[in-house]
């Protein structure tokens, strides 16, 4: 793992203008590299600046959001394992939106293991989309822009954040909001009478 780690950058660095293409690559490829989602994103921030990094760690997240639904639907034996994990992990805990979300932004949480939970909340292919983007921007910012202080933390600080974390993940699963609507967030224009 460190030999990619170490590597990633400077192949990046050489790349030019195909660095970003190459940043978006590796964040598909992660999974078989075993590489976690912070350490793509710090290298991100590093690359590219804040910004970029965010956009091009979207864009990946979102890709690989993309890849999961279509590859589950091709291989259901690929599902049957994430569920099994799930079952293992979770039990029979229902979890919300946001908690998924703030799962999201807990780096040692199965990133896929998350994207079966949306599947399961979601009614289309569509809004499982709309909610995996925007639970992707979030994290992306926190660890392209943070994420070199995060793993530099005291542990203390990391423990305090951690805290933090589990105190919102219990709020939001005890205020039982299952689902949220995208209209809710972003209401239809109505159109002019």
């Amino acid at each position: 793992m460190d030999v990619f780690s170490e590597a990633i950058p400077r192949v990046i660095e050489e790349a030019g203008w195909l660095a970003p293409v190459i940043f978006i690559i590796i964040h598909l490829i992660r999974p078989f590299l075993f590489l976690p989602v912070i350490v793509i994103c710090i290298a991100g921030g590093y690359l590219f600046g804040f910004l970029h990094g965010t956009l091009y760690s979207v864009i990946g997240l979102s890709l690989m959001s993309f890849f999961f639904y279509k590859v589950v639907d091709i291989f259901p034996s690929l599902r049957n394992r994430i569920t099994k994990l799930k079952e293992k992990i979770f039990k029979d805990r229902i979890l919300t939106l946001g908690q998924v979300m703030i799962l999201r932004m807990m780096p040692f949480v199965h990133f896929h293991l998350l994207s079966l939970y949306l599947m399961e909340m979601t009614n289309s292919f569509k809004e499982y989309m709309r909610y995996s983007v925007m639970g992707v921007i979030l994290p992306s910012a926190i660890y392209t822009a943070f994420g070199q202080a995060i793993t530099e933390m005291p542990l203390y600080l990391s423990l305090l954040f951690l805290v933090m974390l589990t105190a919102l993940f219990s709020y939001l699963g005890k205020k039982g909001t299952a689902t949220y609507k995208w209209d809710r967030f972003f209401p239809r224009k109505l159109p002019s009478e």
